[in-house]
């Protein structure tokens, strides 16, 4: 069959699409784009907000008019959070949970004809469960790779649904990463990029017990000669701890200088709220630190505006906070309330219109401030990647740094997909330029 695959919301949905593409194309099956012709559309949903919920529902809807006569899948959060919901959408044949996306061609074979339903019970996800070890994907000429290690969460933060559609916290075996990450190496493929909901709390469940830092150990181990480069996902500020800024140190050559610090709020009444487990001294310790300890790493936060009891003083503090800090970008988005969260039906609800307000002001100084970390990387030499397509406006390459800044570059189709030493000359308003260097 031809399997039409499509994605909505974060990285680690991105790589069970890629895994669970490999997994079909193992099985005698060929995987295609979602606008090609297909006999089975899959598709991998989002449920972060109500809006995510909304784009699942009208990509069904499109793979409806694309693919006439197709069977369409639907997994991912949003069918874990409302399976009956989603198998009652027109046109779908099978709906499965996100702990299921291991066994794809099993449920491929028992998808039913268009205009019957199939839902597969999703996997109980308050007891702890093994991590199923969905293989990555290892095209050729792929320039980056996602790696997932970890799944679920054991927090509770007011505003998020993932723990209800992901589960508990769960790693994979330290054992069965080095064989993913031997496979990666193998493949060509220049950067892996770890990923999973709360990478922080990786081997927490595992017997005996271990921890990221000592994964990344072993896995520096393995790449060591090799060119090949980790970066790091997201992780909370208070689980940045001396080991890890430490192996930034011992392995420039393989540790991405990046880091992702989700701390959604500058405000501690606000963090209280969203039942975050740091604080804004935290935040204030951690950042500057790192900018010392690691020079030209690249570091990046999310901001919740309008986060129910966000004052004006509050969010006040959260722009100065922001402002001091050397961040060099931040996501921010309004809140939006979210079904079976605790955040949902909290009093002093901030009015929209107020929201929008505050996400604008915080998304233009994080423009400024991106601005201001490309300028201080001119005249740097930096390790990067190069992504598969050209800039669609100059023809250009498209380079990704260590400390992730896209630069435009010039050169031949040979290096797409490669790994690169680009100098950066110029800092523009939304990407830099600059040469290659031998």
């Amino acid at each position: 069959m031809r399997i039409a695959f499509t994605t909505l919301g974060c990285r680690l949905n991105q790589f069970e699409t890629d895994a669970m593409a490999r997994a079909a194309r193992e099985a005698g099956h060929e995987p295609v784009g979602f606008r090609e012709q297909a006999d089975v559309v899959v598709i991998n949903s989002c449920t972060i907000t109500h809006a995510a919920d909304a784009d699942t529902r009208q990509r069904v809807r499109q793979a409806a008019r694309r693919h006439p006569g197709a069977k369409i899948a639907v997994t991912g959060c949003y069918a874990n959070a409302a399976p009956e919901e989603v198998a009652a959408l027109p046109g779908v044949s099978l709906v499965f949970g996100n702990r299921e996306k291991d066994r794809l061609p099993r449920w491929l074979a028992t998808a039913p004809q268009p205009g019957q339903t199939t839902l597969i019970p999703a996997a109980d996800l308050t007891r702890r469960t093994r991590l199923a070890a969905l293989r990555p994907e290892t095209a050729p000429g792929r320039s980056r790779a996602y790696l997932k290690i970890q799944d679920g969460c054991n927090y509770r933060c007011s505003f998020c649904i993932v723990p209800r559609v992901r589960g508990r916290s769960s790693s994979l075996e330290p054992t069965t990463v080095l064989a993913q990450l031997d496979e990666l190496i193998e493949a060509g493929i220049p950067e892996v990029v770890l990923t999973g909901v709360h990478l922080g709390t990786y081997g927490w469940d595992l017997t005996p017990r271990t921890n990221l830092h000592v994964l990344l150990e072993q896995m520096f181990a393995r790449l060591q000669g090799t060119g090949v480069r980790l970066r790091l996902g997201s992780l909370d500020p208070h689980e940045v701890d001396d080991q890890l800024i430490k192996l930034f140190g011992d392995a420039p050559a393989i540790l991405s200088r990046y880091l992702h610090l989700p701390l959604q709020s500058g405000d501690d009444g606000v963090l209280r709220r969203m039942r975050r487990a740091h604080s804004v001294a935290d935040m204030r310790e951690l950042v500057p630190r790192l900018v010392r300890e690691v020079p030209g790493i690249g570091l990046g936060t999310d901001i919740i505006a309008g986060f129910p009891g966000e004052s004006e003083a509050a969010f006040e503090r959260t722009y100065e906070l922001l402002a001091g800090l050397p961040l060099a970008y931040f996501h921010v988005f309004p809140y939006s309330q979210r079904d079976q969260t605790e955040a949902a039906t909290m009093p002093e609800q901030v009015r929209p219109a107020q929201r929008k307000v505050r996400v604008q002001r915080l998304r233009e100084l994080s423009e400024r401030k991106a601005a201001a970390f490309r300028r201080s990387q001119v005249g740097e030499v930096l390790a990067a990647v190069v992504y598969r397509s050209r800039d669609r406006q100059t023809g250009k390459l498209v380079a990704l740094t260590d400390n992730y800044i896209k630069v435009l570059v010039g050169g031949g189709d040979e290096l797409l997909g490669r790994p690169v030493r680009v100098c950066i000359e110029q800092a523009g308003d939304a990407v830099a330029s600059g040469s290659l260097v031998a």
